[in-house]
């Protein structure tokens, strides 16, 4: 079948946020402009660069009594998210923390999760969480709509710490089997990744290529390597 406009699609439900799977959750803390922690998941959400690594999310608005989410609100006064990854074990709590709740509410407290500190940002993140970035905002962008009132915003943030949880790291590398990310799927589905394979570009060698990007890199630059 073809569909021009994903909101006309003759189905029993909508296709589109099925289509494009699995997408990897960014949970998303950050702080009001008074002090008050929020923390939200969002499923548009990614890497975009590497040099100096950048992440995106979308807090699309409004809320349902009106006004923008308070994520996005809460980037553009602050200038500071963090993105929290989420494992199996913390399905439940973001789920959690996905209810909308009042603006001075602390979802934190609503999940029963702890707070950590981090290092060069002030929103905390999650203690649990294998992963946590630490990011600055780089852009903010409301984006065309065609549905009003909804307002289609990305926020692009440079990550300027990483947070790894020790017991992910097997020689030097993550292991997915222990990392066990949680990921969206269509509809209120998710998926767990528990598993992964090698599959080597045909025209690179990933030591070459390691090598090449290491000699381009300033001196001090750390992490050069494939993707």
């Amino acid at each position: 079948m073809f569909i021009e406009d994903p909101r006309e699609h003759g189905l029993r439900f909508n296709p589109w946020k099925a289509l494009v799977v699995p997408r990897p959750i960014g949970w998303i803390s950050t702080l009001s402009a008074d002090g008050i922690a929020n923390l939200a998941p969002f499923s548009y959400f990614n890497a975009v660069a590497d040099f100096p690594p950048m992440v995106m999310f979308a807090p699309i608005g409004p809320r349902p009594e009106g006004g923008q989410k308070d994520s996005w609100c809460n980037v553009l006064a602050t200038q500071e998210f963090v993105v929290n990854l989420v494992s199996e074990p913390l399905a439940h709590p973001m789920n959690l923390s996905s209810e909308h709740l009042p603006p001075d509410a602390d979802e934190f407290d609503h999940a029963g999760l702890e707070k950590a500190p981090c290092i060069k940002v002030r929103p905390p993140r999650v203690a649990r969480a294998p992963v946590s970035l630490e990011c600055r905002l780089v852009q903010a962008l409301v984006l065309p709509t065609d549905a009003p009132p909804i307002q289609n915003n990305l926020v692009i943030g440079q990550v300027v710490g990483i947070h790894i949880a020790d017991e992910l790291l097997v020689d030097g590398q993550v292991a997915i089997d222990r990392y066990r990310p949680l990921a969206r799927l269509g509809y209120f589905d998710f998926t767990v990744i528990e598993r992964g394979f090698p599959l080597a570009r045909p025209d690179l060698n990933p030591t070459e290529v390691a090598a090449e990007l290491s000699a381009l890199l300033p001196r001090g630059a750390a992490g050069a390597g494939p993707t």
